[in-house]
């Protein structure tokens, strides 16, 4: 069970209540379209996640800010020697891996979110640090939809693709886990701050 619980954002619960009042612009619409998607996806693996039988805590959509820069964690998950921050991706289709972006067969670029994952696990290691913990982070890209294959990706990169989440989550339930009450102090901050 989370410890922290996944809600609709804001912007997607209005999107949603528009659609069905009113003609959405097609920017809108697509919009829309993916938040639904994303939140979908997510949902998909808070299911894998609160499966997890090894002791932990989860903590689904935190919002944080630390030294003036906010960010935002799909999942974060609390074992006894690390955190592991997870960006879920509900990617469909044929893309292509390139340094900077993902690009699909057509030539549309996506953000890469190994930038997003990097650029969450550095501030979540500095509001660690503020708040007085030294604990390792290890994070991955999940992308969870089965209809997602990503071309030229390099091997070494953290990536989890649709046909290595069963391996992840048996992964997960082999990661040591004795909590404390260290580990149940950082879930509360953590909490409190995406709160405020």
């Amino acid at each position: 069970m989370a410890y922290k619980n996944r809600i609709e954002s804001g912007e997607l619960l209005i999107l949603r209540i528009l659609s069905r009042r009113m003609a959405l612009t097609a920017e809108e619409h697509q919009n829309y379209l993916n938040l639904e998607k994303g939140f979908k996806g997510e949902t998909q693996f808070d299911e894998l996640t609160e499966s997890l039988q090894s002791p932990c805590i989860i903590l689904n959509d935190l919002l944080l800010e630390v030294n003036g820069s906010k960010f935002q964690i799909d999942t974060t998950i609390i074992f006894q020697e690390a955190i592991y921050p997870f960006e879920v991706k509900n990617y469909e289709g044929d893309f292509i891996y390139k340094p900077d972006r993902l690009e699909r067969f057509s030539g549309k670029p996506y953000k890469n979110p190994l930038d997003q994952l990097k650029r969450s696990k550095f501030l979540l290691s500095q509001l660690l640090y503020n708040l007085g913990y030294n604990i390792p982070i290890v994070g991955s890209v999940v992308f969870i939809n089965p209809e997602f294959t990503l071309y030229q990706a390099p091997p070494n990169e953290p990536i989890v693709f649709p046909t290595q989440i069963s391996q992840l989550t048996k992964k997960l339930e082999m990661v040591p886990a004795k909590l404390t009450n260290r580990h149940f102090k950082i879930a509360e901050k953590a909490c409190f701050l995406t709160s405020n």
